[in-house]
């Protein structure tokens, strides 16, 4: 990487179409709303932080299975186009014949709160990459979430074999000794998934288990409560920006790749912990899912109002 160019951030995993309702309140078991909103954006999480990266500065390269060819999967070629409009690199991006890319449901009420329903073809969680080191070659750092670990396994071990970071996004509930865990230099968990992979309901404990599991930098977020951190034994909090959030879909994304940047970058952990909660708190002020990550102009000025 030249000291002019800003890095390349390879982020690998689900990429799903999702079409989201707005609503004022969920639907009741066989009941009806009505809609008050309604769109369609690219979504799952490794696009998702794709995206955020882009709008930030950074360059970009997404790889995921998805359905195809290009002309037979609509919503794969919608993906695409979009994530093209982003200036996200999406070369090595795999496009299965014959499936369906993944498509998500989402209803999101008054308040930013989200439920989802997503359908995946099995068929492409089990699609293996054609040429993880060639998938790497380029990249400063490696992003990966663990829904689709068929794929983003090998790419993780291929960029461990480059000694280059490797941050995963714990996003599905999984067990403690999962291989993906071993591979991560960085390993950050949302609260669910913490939980559910180590049957503590206490965050804290939740992360002092799986550090007997790995030597990655361990932490989880929590939503609106603080990120919880572990550091020399001991944890450690850090706090999230108040904002009026009106969407968090995606908000989690946008935070792992808003870390992963200003980990790139060679900001050390908590900075670029500070760093990827702005950048979630202000797409969480924001309605449109993954269209609402902020530029880099604004996560400055964001922080230097806070």
């Amino acid at each position: 990487m030249s000291p002019r160019e800003p890095p390349r951030i390879l982020c690998t995993g689900i990429i799903v179409l999702d079409e989201v309702f707005r609503v004022e309140e969920f639907p009741k078991p066989d009941g009806k709303v009505q809609a008050t909103g309604f769109f369609v954006v690219n979504g799952g999480c490794a696009a998702n932080a794709a995206v955020a990266i882009a709008r930030l500065g950074g360059r970009a390269a997404l790889a995921g299975p998805l359905g195809g060819p290009v002309g037979k999967d609509d919503n794969g070629d919608r993906v695409l186009a979009a994530l093209k409009r982003e200036k996200v690199d999406t070369a090595f991006c795999r496009r299965i014949d014959g499936l369906s890319t993944a498509l998500s449901a989402i209803f999101m009420n008054a308040r930013g709160d989200r439920t989802i329903v997503t359908y995946r073809d099995q068929r492409i969680a089990e699609t293996v990459p054609a040429d993880p080191d060639k998938i790497v070659a380029y990249a400063d750092l490696v992003l990966a979430d663990n829904r689709y670990p068929a794929f983003v396994t090998p790419i993780c071990c291929a960029a461990r074999r480059r000694n280059i970071p490797v941050v995963i996004d714990g996003d599905r509930p999984t067990v403690e000794d999962d291989p993906l865990f071993k591979l991560a230099t960085h390993l950050i968990f949302s609260s669910e998934c913490l939980r559910a992979t180590t049957s503590a309901a206490d965050l804290g404990a939740g992360l002092q288990r799986m550090a007997r599991r790995t030597g990655a930098f361990l932490a989880v977020s929590n939503g609106p409560d603080d990120i919880l951190l572990l550091d020399g034994g001991k944890i450690h909090r850090l706090p999230v920006f108040s904002v009026d959030a009106v969407d968090t879909l995606g908000a989690g994304d946008a935070f792992h790749g808003g870390f992963a940047l200003a980990l790139a970058e060679g900001q050390g952990e908590i900075k670029a912990m500070r760093f990827g909660a702005a950048v979630a708190g202000i797409k969480c002020s924001r309605i449109g899912g993954s269209a609402g990550a902020p530029t880099r102009a604004e996560v400055d000025a964001f922080l230097a109002a806070h």
